[in-house]
């Protein structure tokens, strides 16, 4: 079974689209490894985040500035999150804020057995993972952290210094 001038003709029109397409691919790739040679380090200066005060020192780079955002700490509240910054605050961090906001563990209070009751709720409806060995150090973090605050009734007035008077209703 010979093939025609057609066939040949053909196939060598889809090498030359093959060579052409790897051609402008390698065009592209060398392009941008030139751009990059240029400019350097001086490309993370278009994407440094101007709003949040950050002073690029002349080695750093725009991961080591995001890094830095992302892990100040003030007062031991990590203030990206609001979390309050102490041991197992990674595990819930990374656990936690996967699915939502760190809002929603700060402006909850609960004792260990709500916490867990919680967890098991999100993991019966809400697709939350089995936590395996992290369950604990979490339920630790939030038990400690965020427990109910027992803040009770006011203190009693102290009745002999109230001056007293009758209402007159006319």
């Amino acid at each position: 079974m010979s093939k025609g001038p057609e066939d040949i003709k053909a196939a060598w029109l889809q090498i030359l689209d093959l060579v052409l397409g790897l051609s402008k691919f390698a065009l592209l790739a060398a392009s941008l490894l030139l751009i990059y040679l240029l400019a350097g380090d001086s490309l993370a200066s278009w994407w440094t985040p101007q709003e949040r005060n950050v002073s690029p020192t002349s080695n750093s780079s725009l991961s080591r500035q995001v890094l830095a955002i992302e892990d100040e700490v003030e007062n031991g509240i990590h203030v990206p999150t609001g979390l309050i910054y102490a041991e197992g605050f990674e595990w819930v961090r990374s656990t936690c804020t996967a699915c939502h906001s760190a809002k929603l563990v700060t402006q909850n209070r609960a004792s260990r057995a709500g916490w867990l009751e919680m967890i098991r709720w999100m993991q019966a409806s809400q697709g939350l993972w089995d936590l395996g060995d992290k369950e604990k150090p979490i339920l630790d973090y939030l038990a400690k952290h965020y427990a109910p605050e027992d803040i009770g009734r006011r203190a009693p007035l102290p009745v002999e210094e109230i001056e007293w008077y009758i209402l007159e209703l006319d």
